[in-house]
């Protein structure tokens, strides 16, 4: 099963390349998918890769919904753990 998870961009580099903020994790995520995604906006991320824009509303429900989940409340993952293995990094040079 493939799970996209909300993000907040926090910042974007010239490469197209953003830190995104996941549940209070930062992760740098591309968006090459979205060229229209702006600071601030909120982005499904999924294998490394913002893959749509989404509004803040539907951002914020999603990451409640996932904290319900059970593996949150019996304590088998935190936040990081999650976000390490829901949102790895890409395999992108930062250079290109």
């Amino acid at each position: 099963m493939c799970l996209a998870i909300p993000a907040r961009v926090i910042s974007i580099n010239d490469n197209r390349m953003a830190e995104v903020d996941i549940m209070g994790v930062t992760r740098k995520v591309s968006l090459d998918l979205v060229p229209d995604a702006t600071t601030e906006d909120y982005v499904l991320v999924h294998a490394g890769f913002a893959i749509q824009v989404i509004d803040e509303v539907d951002a914020k429900e999603t990451l409640e919904l996932l904290l319900t989940m059970d593996m949150f409340s019996e304590g088998e993952l935190g936040p990081e753990e999650f976000v390490a293995a829901a949102a790895p990094e890409p395999f992108i040079s930062e250079e290109a």
